[in-house]
């Protein structure tokens, strides 16, 4: 790992457009908490089975818990991403592949960072929802919907990468 080249990446549109979208959604999932909290009864849905259905409530203080953790997930993916000669590939990394190699990787660091937001987002939508009354639990669609947004660009990528390995 030592001997990989570390390269400075260079940002394409897209990737910017992808940055953006995410902390743009990281801001709107602090406005959402922020402008709702007073309207949040004093126990609120804190948990949820694989059903979607809420299994845990407590002080509507927690549901501070979902930005904050968003904000932290989103910069420290953002941080790593600027190290991706560190990251683990399933292939040697020389210089001839390198620039290849890391552009998948970091591009499909950003896709996750966005799906993760995204999903805490609408964790935070629908709890507030189910806090007010609005709404019965996440639905039966959200598990596979979130595990979706995660695995199918995953394997997108590694499949990528490992075509990609000369």
């Amino acid at each position: 790992m030592s001997e990989r080249p570390k390269l400075k990446l260079e940002l394409t549109t897209f990737d910017k457009t992808l940055e953006i979208l995410g902390w743009t959604s990281i801001l709107a999932i602090w406005v959402l908490i922020i402008t709702n909290y007073t309207n949040l009864p004093d126990t609120i849905p804190i948990h949820y089975n694989g059903a979607g259905q809420a299994d845990g409530f407590g002080g509507k203080a927690t549901i501070l818990t979902l930005p904050l953790i968003a904000t932290l997930l989103f910069v420290g993916m953002t941080i790593l991403n600027k190290f991706p000669h560190i990251f683990n590939y399933p292939t040697n990394i020389t210089q001839d592949n390198a620039l290849r190699q890391y552009t998948n990787a970091t591009r499909m660091i950003r896709y996750l960072k966005l799906i993760i937001v995204a999903i805490f987002g609408l964790i935070a939508f629908k709890t507030i929802q189910n806090a007010t009354g609005q709404a019965d639990g996440l639905g039966v669609w959200f598990l596979p919907l979130a595990l979706g947004l995660i695995f199918i660009p995953l394997t997108y990528y590694i499949i990528k990468i490992l075509k990609t390995k000369q």
